[in-house]
């Protein structure tokens, strides 16, 4: 007798939208990544947006190609150590020059600054 235990109850969902997300941020359409990756856009909806599993090839493609952190919704009860908008913004910086990233810095310093309290 199987002495496994198979009450694996996970809510796929949440990462699905994470998924979409991603995807959207990087202005992909579904149709787009269906023709790319050779799988109906249907199905694709379905992973996306009704939670439905996809096969561990699909998953790993999706996660890998939109930087989605897997570890935020598998460890719910953990700080993830980088969120999926944190992989983005990395992959994103990664994409930039010195220049360009003494804009961002600027920028992040003048947000941080902001949260400040007034004396």
């Amino acid at each position: 007798m199987d002495k496994r235990n198979n009450d694996f109850d996970f809510d796929f969902r949440p990462l699905g939208l994470a998924i979409k997300k991603a995807r959207k941020a990087q202005g992909v359409t579904r149709e787009q990544l269906a023709e790319i990756i050779d799988y109906n856009p249907r199905h694709l909806q379905a992973v996306e947006n009704e939670g439905q599993y996809p096969s561990i090839e699909l998953f790993l493609q999706l996660i890998t190609m939109f930087d989605v952190s897997v570890d935020e919704h598998i460890h719910t009860e953990e700080k993830a150590k980088k969120s999926s908008i944190r992989r983005r913004l990395d992959a994103m910086l990664d994409r930039l020059d010195d220049k360009e990233l003494s804009v961002v810095e600027a920028t992040v310093n003048g947000l941080c600054k902001a949260k400040e309290p007034e004396d």
